[in-house]
């Protein structure tokens, strides 16, 4: 069944840098587009980054153009979001999702805190 499991959250200043990751099985990895959404406290879901099949195109939200690098690892199974200059406002939880014409498989999610 396809699974998709983030990690590396967790609590950095503003200004600081962090690596989230999403370790894919049970599909074709290198086969899918994938993408990264959060939601921030409160509010609804907002799409951050798409990556297409083998890595050579990506797509990026306006509010972290600049800051956020989608990046991908075929031969790992393994997607990532490097997020740099990190923002109060970037404080949410990350989904890592198999994008398929459509979010058809989501992760459980990774929290990311940006607080001094």
């Amino acid at each position: 069944q396809v699974q998709l499991v983030e990690s590396g959250g967790g609590l950095v200043q503003p200004g600081g840098s962090l690596r989230v990751s999403c370790a894919a099985s049970g599909f074709t990895f290198s086969s899918y587009y994938m993408a990264w959404v959060r939601q921030a406290p409160g509010k609804g879901l907002e799409w951050v980054s798409t990556i297409n099949t083998g890595g050579g195109s990506t797509y990026v939200a306006d509010s972290v153009k600049g800051r956020f690098t989608i990046s991908r690892d075929n031969a790992k199974n393994t997607l990532y979001l490097q997020m740099n200059s990190l923002k109060p406002e970037d404080t949410a939880l990350y989904y890592c999702a198999r994008d398929n014409y459509g979010m058809d498989y989501w992760g459980k999610g990774t929290l990311v805190t940006v607080s001094s």
